[in-house]
């Protein structure tokens, strides 16, 4: 009896020993297989850093001037606003003509000056200094006339001869009997400074009688309803409402114009005084985008100035690229 219980005693003692190695493998396992508590600077997300957004660009934009330019930079200005990125930039386009524009800007009364010249042709040279050229496109000017004074090519000398007063019928340059009614843009116009100085050569005189008008708007309209007229303008205005006459017998066309075959032409200015505030980079870098210069331009009448074979400079002299 005694060595029963004995033995009953160790079977037991024996099983209590093997759960308790069981049970400590077990926790060990448990211990081995669970990834430890990351700390807090672990657990956090990094936090990006706050990149602040660009201010919208905002301001105003005011352009003033040449009104051979007018159309080109209206068209331009619309596009500018409509744009998303612009929309906060009021940009407005006035005419005047060039003498207008580089006066205006030259005393900061506009940011730009619109012209068909170079600044130092109708300002002093220490205002013209001041003044950073923005040459954005080119124009060329042609002598327009109605449609019944029977000429369609006039020479330089002939040209010379009606805007001096000295030739005042169309029968004597080859043409109908009728009287020669000038039409003229005032002093301060850049299209008729870029007329008189390559397709007359000379500067002329207001004549008594003859018509003046401030933009080529209302020129195209006076020459097309008055008989007899004659008058000169961008090429941007031609249409089959008056005659655009030939010079030397070249006409005047984009591809005679490059290559200064047709000599009547002007670079378009869009002057700043000194570099230009944020607005009116904006637009004025917007002009020169492939946008404006291979559509509006073109199809305005106007020639991208990388099209061009030839320079010219504020003297008139022209060397090739």
């Amino acid at each position: 009896m005694k060595k029963s219980l004995v033995l009953l005693l160790t079977v037991v003692f024996a099983i209590s020993l093997a759960a308790c190695g069981n049970n400590t493998n077990n926790n060990a396992g448990s211990a081995n297989t669970s990834s430890p508590s990351p700390s807090a600077s672990e657990s956090a997300a990094p936090s990006e850093s706050a990149t602040p957004s660009a201010e919208p660009l905002s301001g105003s934009v005011i352009a003033s001037g040449s009104s051979a330019l007018q159309p080109l930079a209206q068209a331009a200005a619309d596009k500018f606003m409509a744009d998303d990125q612009y929309k906060g930039v009021s940009v407005q386009i006035q005419g005047g003509g060039s003498g207008t524009g580089l006066s205006q800007v030259s005393d900061g009364q506009v940011q730009i000056g619109n012209s068909d010249v170079f600044a130092e042709e109708k300002l002093d040279a220490d205002k013209a200094k001041e003044l950073v050229d923005h040459k954005v496109a080119v124009i060329a000017m042609a002598a327009v006339a109605h449609k019944d004074v029977g000429v369609d090519n006039l020479t330089q000398q002939q040209l010379v001869d009606i805007f001096t007063g000295k030739v005042t019928n169309w029968k004597d340059v080859g043409g109908t009997d009728a009287k020669i009614v000038l039409v003229n843009r005032p002093s301060s116009s850049g299209t008729r400074a870029t007329f008189e100085k390559y397709a007359l050569g000379i500067k002329t005189e207001d004549l008594p009688g003859s018509i003046q008008e401030d933009a080529s708007g209302t020129v195209k309209k006076l020459v097309s309803e008055t008989p007899g007229a004659i008058g000169y303008l961008a090429l941007s205005y031609l249409d089959e409402s008056i005659i655009a006459l030939k010079y030397e017998g070249v006409e005047p066309t984009t591809d005679n114009v490059k290559t200064n075959t047709y000599p009547v032409w002007a670079y378009e200015h869009m002057y700043t005084k000194g570099e230009p505030d944020a607005a009116a980079k904006a637009f004025l870098d917007y002009m020169m985008s492939p946008e404006i210069q291979q559509k509006d331009v073109v199809e305005n009448g106007y020639i991208p100035t990388s099209d061009m074979k030839i320079e010219r400079d504020a003297a008139g002299t022209v060397t090739n690229k």
